[in-house]
């Protein structure tokens, strides 16, 4: 398991694993390594989920271009104060439609709607923030 734990901790190889354990006196292939990590990863993150917090009720949120596959796109992405990530939706336009689509996505994977969000000066957030979470203030930042 603490190979495993290296590899995904420390952005290792599978040769890099593999010559720390035998430099530990375990003689592993880095295939066995692959297949373990492969194996045990799903464990690991079902097991770190008991140990994030709640989703918290203040959302920065913020979109992005980038190029994914050749071809340029939006990337809308929300995270809460303690810096957990609530939801990210890559869309081809960035409009008002793309941004209720990505803030109605995000509160029904959700059990917490936000107090606050904080956005950039986009103008298609006031509207869509009013319409969907009328409750929440909404900051502009930057």
């Amino acid at each position: 398991m603490v190979a495993v734990r290296w590899y995904l901790r420390f952005n290792l190889s599978y040769r890099d694993v593999e010559e720390l354990l035998l430099e530990r006196g375990v003689e592993v292939d880095h295939v066995t390594v692959y297949r373990w990590v492969q194996r045990f990863t799903p464990l690991l993150a079902d097991a770190a989920r008991f140990c994030r917090h709640s989703p918290g009720d203040r959302w920065f949120v913020d979109e992005t271009y980038v190029k994914v596959a050749g071809v340029w796109r939006y990337v809308y992405r929300a995270v809460d104060q303690h810096g957990q990530v609530i939801d990210v939706l890559v869309s081809t336009r960035r409009d008002a439609d793309a941004a209720r689509r990505f803030f109605r996505r995000a509160l029904s994977t959700l059990k917490v709607t936000p107090n606050e969000v904080v956005t950039d000066a986009a103008a298609v957030y006031p509207a869509v923030i009013e319409e969907l979470l009328p409750q929440a203030w909404h900051h502009v930042e930057g």
